[in-house]
């Protein structure tokens, strides 16, 4: 008997790409994609997908897991818990978090990171390298080093007490990037007006969870988008504006898209589906919902959608944020905590894609090869992630095989992270990943995980195209125009 010419075949779906759909066999052959056709020879598998959807496994670029936050505390997941809900949801690989707080140096914060993620992760990940505590070394020893180790991204805050960068400190980041030609992702906020308002609202009483969404005035978004912005102009370093949260926000980045700058932009689908009126909930049950920027109202999410469809923003990540309603989270500092007191974040890499199938390509909004551009190709190709993010000869066999029949209902007692609860309880979805792939292994299989911690692998990388500086210098830091100084 001859041997067949494939490992596994999946037979007679509908594949889509971020630009084409169409039926074809998918032939997968050791971990890479070997054949798309019709007709393709037998493989020693085979999958029958017909009457499904074979897409590319999910990239999630925004997820925080076994992260230790700047208050000390401990996240809900760790790697082998959060990634095996990103496989349940169809993603098959995720850019976490390796989180320097002030005091530590960044190879050390790396490598603790490393070592928890070749322990625990079921998908291919990579890191997006947080620096706070910007100094000489860091700039000019462990950032360049990092980048060229694979690490080519880099993420800061321009708020929150003990990790936020001022913007002379920022500068440095900007340019030690450009320098390294690393891709600098910002959670962008005016720190200054949120703790005003914060301040403001617990002195006079306003303490539950709802005031958190007061907290954060629009303003305090496009201000600070429109200063980073500007500190990414003046030395022509590309970059990434993370979970835009406002119609206001997304106008900045068309009009700096508009007049060329390298500027990318995400959302999440808190800021979707979800408004601040889910805060307002008996008690403390509010926090769930919390999370930075605040959700927003109906007319910003279909703002935002429309700045996906425009292309104003690029990606749609989860912004995973894990953690549980308990003193080894939110409830941290007490039963009854204010707004202050608790972590935030929520809970999303086994939701991100099934909301947004369900939207996109159940309920018909921007169609399935912008759902997969939305979450799989475009955050491959701006964070340089290689043989990631489409269904092409040659790419690693990370499929998901979507039922558009499935029904889902999310409920806290399902959620499969380590939060204990959903952010969308009672919330039916339409379309579901029954099979799922991670380098041609079967990962998901009629609703069981069949791989195991440890399996997934670091995907080295450098900051790629994306990255890479546009070249137009500005007047104020082109030597010609000032006196022969070189600021770059």
């Amino acid at each position: 008997m001859s041997q067949a010419p494939y490992d596994l075949v999946i037979r007679g779906g509908t594949v889509a790409t971020s630009s084409d759909v169409y039926e074809a066999d998918v032939a997968v052959q050791g971990e890479r994609i070997a054949a798309v056709g019709q007709g393709l020879g037998p493989g020693a598998r085979e999958i029958d997908a017909r009457g499904k959807l074979v897409l590319p496994g999910g990239v999630d670029s925004h997820c925080h897991i076994e992260q230790l936050s700047a208050a000390g505390l401990m996240n809900a997941d760790t790697f082998e818990s959060a990634t095996r809900a990103a496989l349940f949801g169809g993603t098959t690989t995720v850019i976490s978090f390796a989180a320097q707080h002030v005091g530590m140096e960044l190879p050390r914060v790396v490598e603790d990171y490393h070592a928890l993620a070749r322990r625990g992760a079921l998908v291919d990940y990579a890191f997006h390298m947080i620096v706070a505590d910007p100094t000489e070394a860091a700039l000019k020893e462990h950032i360049p080093a990092l980048v060229r180790a694979g690490h080519g991204s880099i993420k800061v805050f321009m708020t929150y007490d003990r990790i936020r960068v001022d913007d002379e400190r920022l500068l440095d980041i900007l340019v030690a990037a450009r320098e390294s030609r690393a891709m600098v992702c910002v959670h962008a906020e005016n720190h200054g007006m949120i703790a005003w308002m914060a301040r403001r609202l617990v002195e006079r009483g306003y303490t539950a969870p709802k005031y958190h969404a007061v907290s954060h005035p629009r303003v305090s978004e496009t201000e600070a988008f429109r200063r980073l912005v500007a500190m990414s102009a003046l030395v022509d370093q590309p970059v990434m504006i993370f979970h835009v949260s406002t119609a206001e926000g997304a106008a900045v980045i068309r009009e700096a898209r508009g007049e060329g700058l390298k500027i990318f932009a995400e959302t999440c689908p808190h800021y979707l589906f979800q408004t601040r009126d889910d805060l307002d909930r008996e008690g403390v049950q509010g926090a769930k919902w919390m999370c930075s920027p605040p959700t927003r109202t109906s007319a910003d999410q279909e703002a935002l959608w429309r700045a996906l469809d425009l292309g104003d923003l690029q990606t749609v990540s989860s912004d995973h944020a894990p953690y549980r309603l308990d003193e080894t989270g939110k409830l941290r500092a007490g039963p009854r905590p204010d707004f202050k007191q608790i972590a935030n974040g929520q809970p999303g890499l086994d939701v991100r894609m099934p909301l947004l199938f369900d939207a996109m390509v159940s309920g018909g909004r921007l169609g399935v090869s912008k759902f997969v551009e939305l979450t799989a190709t475009a955050p491959a190709r701006i964070y340089n992630l290689g043989r990631k993010g489409s269904i092409a000869v040659g790419k690693d066999a990370d499929i998901a095989i979507w039922d558009p029949g499935a029904r889902m209902t999310f409920s806290d007692a399902t959620a499969p992270d380590g939060t204990g609860y959903t952010a969308y309880p009672g919330r039916t979805v339409r379309g579901w990943p029954t099979t799922v792939l991670v380098r041609g292994t079967i990962a998901v299989e009629d609703g069981t995980i069949k791989v195991s911690a440890g399996s997934g692998r670091f995907i080295a990388r450098d900051g790629g195209e994306a990255a890479t500086p546009t070249g137009r210098l500005s007047a104020d830091m082109d030597p010609a125009q000032i006196f022969g100084a070189r600021l770059l």
